[in-house]
C-alpha cells in the first residue's frame, strides 16, 4: 500500500510530504517531525484504518495528542495525530474523554458540574500521554495518579481492532495502561472517575537565602499535613521559560477553605526566609499553566540531569539537590510532595515504579554553549548520578529524552517482565515503539 492507498481510506485525514498542508501537519507543541506520513484522524475508523495500514507496511507509530512528548521528533513512520478526538462527556462521576482531548479543556468542562481530576500541571498537555505514563498532579496526595482514576477505556491495537478494557474486559490491559505508557495500543477513550471539586486554595511563596534548611521544614512538615495538601520547591534560572526566576514553594489545597490551607503551610510561612505571595481561592482550571509552543528558530537547549522518586528525603539528599543547583547556573530543580493516596495503591496493582515514595526530584543544568562545555558536562553527569542514587524510579513523563534505554530504569525487573508480555499480546510486531517502549515478550 502507498500513502495514495492510505488517502483512499481515509479520504480527508491524510497528510503526505509535498502536501500543502505537510508543514502544519508535522509540526507539534514541542517541534517539528519528520514522519513518513501523518493521518489527521476524526473517527475511530480513520484510527484502524491508519494501524492497518502501518502494521501492513511494517511502519513505527507515533501517536499525538497534546504534542509535548519529544517522541514526535524522531524521522520516520505514522504520525497518528487524535486532537480532532477530544470529546468530553460527563454522566454522573463517570468522565469519557475523547483520546486527543487536553487537560485544560477537561479540568473547565468538569468545573462546570462540581467535579476534578488530578491532571498535568499544564493545560495543553494531552490527557492520553499523561495518563498512560503515570499522571503525577496537583491531587496527587488526595486522588492518586492521573493512571489511578482511570476505569476503562476504549483501543485501537496495531492490527485495527478496537477494544474495551476494564476491570471486567481485558483487566491485564487495563493494568499495563496505568502507567506502562503508549506501547499498546492507540487510545481513543479514557473512561475516568472523577471526584467533587469546587475550587482549590493556591499558594504561591517567595524563597530566598540557602534552599537547604527551608527543604528540611517543607519535607517535615509534609510528613503529616492532610492530603488536602500538595506542595512543590522549584528553583529555574533566568532563561526558562516556564517559570519566574527564583525559588518558590507552590501549594494547592483541594477546597476553598483559605484557612486551613494557611494553617497547614504555617510552618513554611512562619521562616524569615519565606514571603507570601498569594494565598487565594481560584477554580481548579485557572491555577493550569499555559506552556508556549516551541519555537522552531530558537530550540530549546540540551538538558544534563533527571529525575527520580525519593522514599525519604533526607538532608543528604536535600544538600545534594541545592548544592546541584549552586554549582550550575543555567540550573534547574524541582521537587512535588507524593505520599497519600499516591502511596494508598499495592505496588503490584499498576506499573507505576516506586509507590512508597515520599517526593519526586528533579535536576539538571541546560547544555548551553558556553555555559556548559565537554570539560563541565561530565562533572553535572556525575552531580547528577549521585543525586538520582538516592531514589528508586524513573517517571517518563518528566523527561524529553527519546534514550531507548531510559524504558529499563522506569520500572523493576518483575515489573517490565510482567508489561513485556502485555505488549506480547496486544502488540507484537512492536509498531508502537515511539514511546518509552516496553519490548515483546
Amino acid at each position: 500500500m502507498t500513502a495514495s492507498t492510505l488517502k483512499g481510506l481515509i479520504p480527508s485525514g491524510v497528510v503526505a510530504p509535498g502536501d500543502a498542508e505537510w508543514d502544519a501537519a508535522r509540526t507539534f507543541h514541542s517541534g517539528i517531525g519528520q514522519p513518513d506520513v501523518v493521518v489527521r484522524a476524526t473517527s475511530v475508523d480513520d484510527v484502524s484504518g491508519a494501524l492497518r495500514y502501518a502494521t501492513a507496511r511494517g511502519l513505527d507509530v507515533m501517536v499525538r495528542g497534546g504534542g509535548h512528548s519529544a517522541w514526535g521528533a524522531l524521522p520516520g513512520g505514522l504520525a497518528l495525530d487524535l486532537s480532532a478526538l477530544n470529546s468530553i462527556d460527563v454522566d454522573g462521576t463517570l468522565v469519557r474523554v475523547g483520546g486527543g482531548a487536553v487537560w485544560g479543556d477537561v479540568a473547565r468542562a468538569l468545573a462546570d458540574h462540581g467535579l476534578g481530576l488530578s491532571s498535568g500541571d499544564t493545560a495543553s498537555v494531552g490527557v492520553g500521554g499523561l495518563t498512560l505514563g503515570g499522571g503525577i498532579g496537583w491531587m496527587v496526595r488526595s486522588w492518586g495518579l492521573a493512571a489511578d482514576q482511570l476505569v476503562g477505556v476504549e483501543l485501537v491495537t496495531a492490527s485495527g481492532d478496537v477494544v474495551e478494557a476494564n476491570d471486567r474486559s481485558h483487566p491485564e490491559l487495563l493494568w499495563a495502561l496505568r502507567g506502562g505508557g503508549g506501547n499498546f495500543g492507540a487510545v481513543t477513550r479514557f473512561d475516568f472517575r472523577a471526584h467533587a471539586l469546587s475550587s482549590v486554595v493556591f499558594s504561591t511563596l517567595d524563597v530566598a537565602g540557602d534552599a537547604r534548611p527551608i527543604l528540611g521544614v517543607l519535607r517535615d512538615s509534609m510528613r503529616d499535613a492532610p492530603r488536602e495538601l500538595t506542595v512543590t520547591y522549584m528553583h529555574v534560572p533566568p532563561m526558562d521559560p516556564s517559570a519566574p526566576a527564583g525559588a518558590t514553594i507552590t501549594a494547592c489545597w483541594i477546597g476553598d477553605d483559605e484557612s486551613a490551607a494557611r494553617a497547614a503551610l504555617a510552618p513554611m510561612l512562619a521562616l524569615d526566609a519565606v514571603t507570601e505571595s498569594s494565598i487565594t481561592a481560584q477554580a481548579y482550571p485557572d491555577i493550569l499553566m499555559e506552556m508556549p509552543a516551541s519555537d522552531p528558530e530558537q530550540q530549546m537547549p540540551g538538558f544534563v540531569g533527571g529525575n527520580t522518586l525519593v522514599r525519604d528525603l533526607s538532608d543528604d539528599a536535600i544538600d545534594r539537590l541545592v548544592s546541584f543547583r549552586e554549582a550550575n547556573e543555567a540550573s534547574v530543580i524541582f521537587l512535588r510532595s507524593l505520599g497519600g493516596a499516591f502511596g494508598d495503591v499495592p505496588q503490584n496493582d499498576t506499573p507505576f515504579p516506586a509507590r512508597d515514595a515520599t517526593w519526586f526530584v528533579m535536576a539538571g543544568a541546560f547544555d548551553i554553549p558556553g555555559v556548559v562545555d565537554d570539560e563541565t558536562r561530565p562533572r553535572i553527569q556525575a552531580d547528577w548520578d549521585a543525586i538520582e542514587a538516592v531514589g528508586q524510579g524513573f517517571y517518563g513523563n518528566f523527561s524529553t529524552s527519546t534514550d531507548a534505554s531510559l524504558a529499563g530504569r522506569m520500572y523493576p525487573p518483575a515489573t517490565m517482565a510482567r508489561l513485556a508480555l502485555v505488549k506480547r499480546e496486544w502488540d507484537p510486531q512492536n509498531r508502537f515503539s515511539r514511546n518509552h517502549n516496553v519490548r515483546p515478550a
